[in-house]
């Protein structure tokens, strides 16, 4: 069963998506990195006061996040840099449980 990945940051939404547009070539082959390494799905969030970041990945399992992770440590960076995070990246790996009411994204 996959894995959802989360990161929680304090950062600039505004300026990763700055970043991001201009940067697309190299946002492309962090994304072509990560879908190597098994990459389900992805989105970036902003928080509505604009202070906070999340990544909300999923993933085949754990190992494959810390894998693409480890090999594009230094292109992401950058991202990071210019979204003011400061603080330290921490993954946390999520789940799934078995309620019997899941509903959406395939159920």
């Amino acid at each position: 069963m996959s894995v959802i990945m989360t990161m929680q940051v304090e950062g600039d939404p505004k300026a990763l998506e700055q970043f991001v547009s201009d940067n697309t070539q190299k946002m492309g082959s962090i994304l072509e990195a990560a879908k190597r390494h098994g990459l389900i799905a992805h989105r970036f969030y902003g928080s509505d006061d604009g202070g906070s970041l999340m990544v909300l990945d999923e993933w085949p399992d754990r190992k494959s996040f810390e894998s693409f992770f480890k090999e594009q440590e230094s292109e992401l960076g950058p991202m990071f840099e210019a979204a003011q995070v400061t603080a330290q990246v921490e993954p946390k790996f999520w789940g799934e449980l078995a309620t019997q009411d899941a509903y959406g994204w395939g159920a």
